[in-house]
């Protein structure tokens, strides 16, 4: 059994990777970073060490790499001839990597059909996945049926690397792949530390409200109390408190929306806070909070939640302050996303902002608050 996984960084190294490699799969990693998939191919094995609280070490074994780049028909045999197909590349990456699954899909011979999942920070990333191969296909749709498409939802901290760890990925003990089982009609791929779900919606989004909007919130309300990692933030008593309270906010969401049992939400919520205090981690809230446009924008972790509690005739007070948080986060030299927010905020009306960047209308019972807030955070630059 051999699978393409998209993305040979952390995430697909020390998280996806590895499942797949303890299901029993031989490896193929696709990426366009040189050095990373020369090293790669120099090499018989990595570690993933856990780090933390109950840790563990796996050696990875039985990997090989291509350059996407450099020999983009060797990536396109390797798609044809898979069983699974996986990506961790972001959300917005997806876009680029679907011409070359579409060219696998028509090269493939195999009777089984191909089994394609986006492990993405995003509601519904393998459906996105999809609409990109489908316009990639054009015409030519019978493609299509030599894949299955299925969602998933994924959660795993991992942290910066160290250059001095090689190819070596610490992560966080904890992890949850939930891959929804629909699609498979009764015949799911064999991968033991996944499970499967007959709703996959109720899972991405607690994770998306819960682990998403509270890491974010740490980095975003951190940084503005002077915190360099995670860990540090989230020790401090007024950063937690603000954090914790906008958690509860999307805890009596996902209730509402999904029916989860308030105390499980409640346990979950506080494993999510526990997570965050993992000083092995050592997670700088810069890279936490990179790409505070794409976290600002209609359907993540904050304006959504946000958005629907003020549907829903709640005042979402603590989603707002973090928020105005997130705002600030501006000049991060390295995150070209945190330099174009603090251009639209010294170039934008606050109302011309807040339709740009987080998409709600004039009207929408969020929309004087997020207003209310831009102009706060353009006052203070």
């Amino acid at each position: 059994m051999t699978a393409v996984h998209f993305g040979a960084g952390n995430i697909g190294r020390g998280f996806i990777g590895l499942l797949l490699h303890q299901a029993g799969h031989d490896l193929v990693f696709i990426d366009v970073n040189a050095p990373l998939i020369a090293a790669l191919n120099a090499a018989d094995s990595y570690r993933v060490i856990e780090i933390g609280p109950g840790g563990g070490e796996t050696t990875v074994t039985g990997f090989s790499a291509i350059d996407s780049a450099a020999d983009r028909g060797a990536a396109v045999t390797a798609v044809a001839t898979a069983d699974i197909v996986t990506t961790a590349v972001g959300p917005t990456v997806l876009r680029f990597l679907a011409p070359l699954i579409a060219d696998g899909l028509r090269a493939r011979t195999a009777d089984a059909p191909l089994v394609i999942m986006a492990c993405e920070n995003a509601l519904q990333a393998t459906d996105a996945l999809r609409a990109e191969i489908v316009a990639a296909l054009g015409d030519d749709r019978r493609a299509l049926s030599r894949a299955i498409f299925a969602n998933t939802a994924v959660d795993r901290i991992v942290p910066t690397a160290d250059p001095a760890d090689g190819l070596d990925v610490r992560v966080e003990p904890f992890y949850e792949w939930a891959i929804e089982s629909a699609p498979f009609a009764g015949s799911p791929p064999s991968i033991p530390g996944a499970h499967f779900v007959d709703e996959l919606a109720p899972y991405i989004e607690r994770k998306l409200f819960t682990v998403n909007t509270g890491h974010a919130s740490t980095a975003y309300v951190g940084r503005l109390a002077g915190a360099a990692t995670i860990h540090e933030a989230i020790g401090m008593p007024a950063v937690r408190d603000a954090v914790d309270a906008a958690l509860r906010e999307t805890s009596a969401l996902l209730v509402a929306r999904h029916g989860f049992d308030p105390v499980v939400q409640d346990t979950y919520r506080e494993t999510a806070l526990g997570r965050f205090a993992n000083d092995a981690l050592a997670d700088p809230v810069e890279r936490v909070g990179r790409q505070p446009l794409r976290k600002l924008s209609r359907h993540e972790r904050l304006i959504e939640p946000a958005a629907d509690l003020a549907e829903r005739g709640e005042h979402p007070t603590a989603l707002v302050e973090v928020i105005g948080a997130a705002l600030r986060f501006v000049d991060v030299a390295d995150d070209s996303e945190s330099v174009e927010l603090g251009e639209k905020l010294a170039s934008l009306t606050p109302e011309a902002f807040v339709a740009d960047v987080t998409g709600v209308e004039p009207g929408h019972p969020l929309h004087s608050a997020l207003v209310s807030r831009v102009a706060d955070a353009q006052s203070a630059r």
